[in-house]
């Protein structure tokens, strides 16, 4: 039985896609690969801390496997079995995992997947946002109040799988070696509090938690610029290894992957206008602390 799903891009709005039911069992795959892991390390009487330290990985990123938000890689399995003695309990598991990933792809909409499929290899990604948090930095909490809110309205499961995929393409964040980030927000879109008080407060110290970290580059449009390079909409610049820069733009139900080298150049000339336009990074983070502050 297939069933017609709508929503998933970085926008979230719609577009028609066809999505196999199997694809429900994803996240709770993941869910229960976070669980064994969770109960492995208490067993073993370590804190997520004194487990990530052993296993090279942060506290928080262990914390997202255990809680079924981030998808555990191979080596976090293998390191797991050694330093928890699970036997091969969590190892085993890498094949399925890799299978699971390759159906979670799927979960995004046709005409997101062009794009999707760049970002895993990406060498650097730049993102200009004048009307949402960008996909790659929403909580899942904001992630799933943004599907809920669509026009017309998505299923229950089809929000949840929406979700899960918008988590998984977050691992990239925490991959190395890394890429190159950096976003520029409109200050508005730090102001909306989607899905409430308390996701909106979530959301916020997630932008302060990527702002701080190290190789990552946040920065906030202010809303009393009297000049604004970034009033034509949102974009997205991104360089896959081995290729050109290209551009990403979606507008409504419709979206573009820009490869013209030309077109391309306008855009990375306006972004470079956006970052010299917008407040510096340690500002952008104390308007946010700010804004925060004011919850």
């Amino acid at each position: 039985m297939r069933e017609v799903v709508q929503g998933g891009g970085e926008s979230g709005d719609v577009r028609i896609a066809e999505l196999d039911e199997n694809l429900s069992e994803v996240p709770d795959f993941f869910r229960a690969i976070g669980k064994q892991l969770k109960l492995l390390r208490e067993r073993a009487g370590l804190t997520q801390r004194e487990f990530a330290v052993k296993a090279g990985y942060t506290e928080s990123l262990i914390g997202a496997v255990e809680q079924g938000k981030r998808t555990p890689q191979p080596d976090l399995l293998v390191a797991a079995d050694t330093h928890l003695n699970a036997g091969g309990l969590l190892s085993v598991t890498k094949d399925d995992i890799e299978r699971a990933k390759a159906k979670s792809r799927v979960r995004h909409p046709a005409w997101f997947r062009d794009y999707a499929g760049l970002e895993p290899g990406a060498e650097e990604l730049h993102f200009w946002s004048l009307d949402g948090v960008p996909g790659l930095l929403q909580t899942e909490a904001h992630a799933r109040a943004i599907f809920a809110m669509r026009q017309p309205l998505l299923s229950d499961e089809v929000i949840e799988m929406r979700v899960a995929a918008r988590m998984a393409r977050q691992e990239i964040l925490a991959s190395w070696p890394r890429a190159m980030f950096s976003w520029v927000i409109d200050e508005s879109v730090l102001h909306r509090p989607f899905g409430g008080r308390d996701v909106h407060a979530g959301q916020l110290r997630r932008l302060l938690e990527v702002g701080n970290t190290r190789g990552m580059v946040v920065q906030v449009m202010p809303l009393d610029r009297t000049e604004h390079a970034g009033t034509g909409g949102s974009f997205t610049l991104i360089t896959p290894k081995g290729r050109s820069q290209m551009g990403y733009i979606e507008v409504q139900t419709s979206s573009r992957l820009i490869t013209d080298q030309n077109e391309v150049r306008i855009l990375n000339a306006r972004y470079g206008t956006l970052r010299a336009q917008a407040h510096t990074p340690k500002e952008s983070l104390s308007l946010i602390e700010k804004i925060l502050g004011e919850r």
